[in-house]
């Protein structure tokens, strides 16, 4: 089974794993991606998720040897990207834990995570360069967002591997932890911001999202309208957040959800997508 779903207390991780493949993803790899994904934002207990390689590869990127195959990636307009889960747009963050290489479309699902937890020896790159094979899942549009236009069209031209330090460095990597502790370190980052009271951080950060491109004053009218509808659920009843300076404590959903124990099914290893 090329992916599995572990699942402790709040955090769910998506483990990749064709280790023999170093972790390429073809076609029925991306569709399984996608429903661990989509499974993952109905489940009402899971508030982050991490996606990690097994092996030592975080992903190599497209399965070439699929293409033009009955097993190859899906490529179209519409529907899921030909990585899987690249066009979804989840209400929950998700880590990407990177041990040993993530290039090529492996790159672009990383770039699809709201961070990016690496290991001291991972590399980053655009490495389809060398082989004539175009970026198509939203590495054009993700790592000039992500790293600033010059950054990400060094790395596009080029190719050339970028070490961890360096990938922190320019803002690509968010963590660099030992070799060996990407997934333990990511899955406690995620337990961390799993404590948080939920309603608001999904909603600072839909608001992160979607300010993207807007001029300044239609993503600050954006941003008000996502938090405004946090204040009313912070405010007792019959009072309006305009005339109220302290939100009331101790009664809203989201308070009680940092003091939540944990969801009922507690840990679940290797089952499946």
């Amino acid at each position: 089974m090329p992916v599995r779903v572990e699942r402790e207390e709040y955090v769910t991780t998506v483990v990749l794993s064709r280790p023999a493949a170093r972790n390429a993803v073809d076609g029925p790899t991306a569709a399984e991606l996608v429903a661990a994904f989509r499974a993952f934002e109905a489940d009402e207990n899971a508030r982050v998720a991490v996606l990690w390689g097994e092996g030592g590869t975080f992903c190599a990127g497209a399965d070439l040897k699929a293409i033009g195959t009955e097993q190859g990636n899906r490529v179209a307009e519409d529907g899921d990207g030909p990585m899987g889960p690249t066009r979804l747009r989840l209400s929950k963050p998700v880590i990407a834990a990177v041990a040993g290489h993530a290039v090529a479309g492996g790159l672009e699902l990383a770039l699809w995570c709201d961070l990016r937890v690496a290991e001291e020896d991972a590399v980053f790159g655009v490495f389809c360069r060398r082989w004539g094979v175009p970026l198509i899942d939203g590495g054009t549009v993700r790592l000039p967002r992500l790293i600033g236009t010059s950054r990400a069209m060094d790395l596009i031209l080029t190719g050339r591997p970028v070490p961890a330090p360096e990938a922190q460095a320019m803002g690509l990597a968010n963590r660099v932890v030992p070799t060996g502790t990407a997934r333990a370190a990511a899955e406690a980052l995620a337990a961390e911001i799993a404590r948080f009271p939920q309603a608001c951080l999904r909603s600072d950060r839909a608001s992160v999202l979607d300010q993207e491109g807007l001029p300044e004053e239609a993503a600050l009218l954006g941003e008000l309208r996502h938090g405004a509808a946090r204040l009313v659920q912070l405010s007792p009843p019959h009072t309006s957040t305009r005339h109220t300076s302290t939100p009331h404590r101790g009664t809203s959903q989201d308070e009680h959800a940092a003091h939540e124990p944990p969801p009922p099914h507690g840990h679940s290893s290797g089952s499946p997508a």
